[in-house]
């Protein structure tokens, strides 16, 4: 009989050997926080708003501060967020072992399909084609992104009267790996969009408890796979989705 797949071997103990510790937190976090897969926008946001550090998510490559700053009346953690699936679950795991219970993250995505870049889109659903969502629940082709959450992420939007779309999303790990054979399968069931953590941290949230929801902009474009266009990689979003992610916070339930 031939061996299982190590990630089909699925435990439901929510209790692991290492757990998220309360180590280099110096104050409670709040229970909302903005999950920013925004590069450099994050901390000069942060910066900007006289954010103070509530604590510090160290690891082997870098130590990721959290922040603290008050949006529209209320007090919310705001972090850049490490990209892939791995390191970004490890993250949310530990803010959730800290705290945080409701989680709007933002970040880019490439386009499957036509897309302009810059245009904001709201996952409902994202396929597991990377491993660590396997870790947090059971084997599934999709997992889906809780109503609550997206609900505010369109309040958000049309605060801002911007049009939005609701999107399937491929979650991959292998960046260098999306074929045109990949592509065309994706497509045909349905994704539009691909990126790199948005499954992962649904099952994370799913496991732990969490509310979460995720606001994506279109950056580079797989649409044509015989001359992909690398834009300008959606970087005029990057201002207007750290300040969309955080009224998203705003219209979620404390």
């Amino acid at each position: 009989m031939a061996e299982r797949i190590p990630l089909l071997e699925y435990s439901p103990d929510k209790q692991a050997v290492i757990m998220p510790g309360h180590d280099d937190v110096y104050e409670p976090f709040p229970s909302k926080a903005a999950f920013a897969f925004l590069g450099d926008e994050v901390e000069r946001y942060c910066l900007e708003q006289n954010a103070r550090v509530a604590g510090v998510f160290r690891t082997i490559t870098k130590d990721f501060p959290v922040y603290i700053l008050e949006h529209r009346g209320e007090e919310v953690c705001v972090v850049q967020a490490p990209l892939g699936a791995p390191a970004a679950a490890q993250f949310l795991d530990w803010l959730a072992g800290n705290g945080v219970r409701r989680v709007i993250s933002s970040g880019s995505c490439g386009a499957l399909v036509p897309f302009e870049e810059n245009v904001f889109l709201v996952p409902f659903r994202a396929l597991r084609d990377e491993g660590t969502s396997f870790h947090y629940a059971p084997a599934s082709r999709f997992i889906g992104i809780g109503s609550a959450a997206r609900e505010a992420i369109r309040a958000a939007l049309k605060e801002h009267g911007l049009r939005y779309q609701e999107v399937v999303t491929w979650t991959t790990d292998g960046f260098f790996r999306e074929t045109k054979e990949k592509v065309r399968r994706r497509v045909e069931e349905g994704c539009s969009v691909v990126e790199m953590e948005c499954a992962a941290l649904a099952a994370v949230s799913e496991m732990r408890g969490l509310t979460f929801g995720q606001l994506l902009y279109t950056a580079d474009s797989l649409a044509d796979t015989d001359a992909f266009d690398p834009r300008d990689w959606g970087n005029a979003s990057l201002s207007p989705a750290m300040l969309l992610c955080l009224d998203a916070l705003y219209y979620l339930e404390p």
